[in-house]
């Protein structure tokens, strides 16, 4: 009988009990091996050659040599998938910058229910990034700029972007030079709570838009961001003559909450034509069937493409069901975005 292979997974903390506990934990899943540990960079980088891992978890905060440090000297010689682990820090986003595929933040030590889901979510997010493309970790997407000479009035048209896996890059590389004229955004990234927070704030410092974690209320303007609580769905609705969030509780919808689906399901019930629905990098299905109702009631739906994303699974199950209008990379999407603008 037909064994799958196994994941093979070098693990980089310099906690001893910490080290152990993520070896042991992961190791004890039928779908991934355990091939080494390595209390620091050093170590790493010997056990890399040696062992030919497919997939490194690497604490952040380490002596000696951080782990985004790290990131910046192995990614361009020896490109590989991966996972970082992390306190609540914005350093996570520095280490997604720097070429990691995903992150899972540290548990609570004196939780026994914080550290087993940790595993477990330390498990799921391992298998998905060994599935990761990361030889483009540095990428050329920058410096795409909207053309907005010619828009009509832009708070007529709102424009929903839904990713996981790979979107916190992918979303920043989009929308980093949008002038302040550039339609309403809403978005949806997989993302736990708090960290949805930091990468709003973060987007916030570097880009022409105001960019925001949503609030129940908040309006859809021109030149506004808005960007799902990472434990709450997000939906539009109208209120009087504006498009307006709501963030609500709920059950997990395609696993995910926020759901784009969720958000993507309002956008093509409130706006629908005057809606422009963009799937990003992300492994599973969420999204692709609210991307198609989107493209039922006459929005403009965007893809993608295989080649620019680090895990083509949410795009291509929406390109498979006939959801995507357009298929595009990542570097032409801004561009794409404008002409569809100017035509409306």
């Amino acid at each position: 009988m037909y064994a799958p292979k196994k994941v093979k997974v070098l693990v980089v903390d310099d906690s001893l009990l910490f080290r152990e506990a993520v070896a042991r934990g992961i190791g004890n899943d039928k779908g991934i091996e355990v091939v080494g540990t390595a209390a620091n960079p050093f170590e790493a980088r010997d056990l890399i050659v040696e062992l030919e891992p497919d997939v490194l978890t690497l604490d952040i905060e380490m002596p000696r040599m951080n782990g985004i440090e790290f990131l910046e000297k192995l990614m361009p010689q020896y490109p590989m998938p991966v996972v970082v682990v992390s306190a609540l820090s914005n350093n996570v986003f520095e280490a997604l910058n720097a070429g990691a595929v995903d992150f899972v933040a540290k548990p609570n030590s004196e939780s026994r229910n914080g550290i087993d889901g940790f595993i477990n979510e330390l498990i799921v997010k391992v298998k998905i990034a060994s599935l990761a493309k990361v030889s483009h970790h540095k990428n050329e997407y920058r410096n795409n700029q909207l053309n907005t000479n010619n828009y009509r009035s832009a708070n007529d048209v709102i424009i929903a972007i839904g990713a996981s896996t790979g979107g916190t890059e992918a979303i920043f590389n989009i929308i980093s030079d949008f002038p302040r004229e550039t339609p309403g955004i809403v978005i949806v990234q997989h993302m736990p709570p708090v960290f949805t927070r930091m990468y709003a704030e973060r987007l916030n410092a570097s880009c022409k838009m105001e960019v925001k974690e949503a609030e129940s209320g908040d309006k859809i303007i021109a030149g506004r961001v808005l960007i799902a609580p990472g434990d709450k769905h997000m939906r539009i609705n109208k209120k009087a003559e504006s498009y307006i969030v709501e963030c609500f509780d709920g059950d997990k919808v395609n696993g995910h909450k926020p759901s784009v689906d969720v958000l993507f399901n309002s956008v093509a019930e409130k706006v629908g034509a005057s809606a422009i629905g963009i799937i990003l990098t992300g492994m599973g299905y969420d999204g692709a069937k609210g991307l198609l109702k989107m493209k039922q009631k006459g929005s403009v739906t965007i893809g993608q493409d295989e080649k620019s994303c680090v895990i083509y699974g949410m795009p291509k199950v929406a390109y498979d069901i006939g959801a995507v209008l357009k298929q595009v990379s990542l570097k032409n999407i801004p561009q794409m975005i404008s002409s569809i603008i100017n035509r409306k």
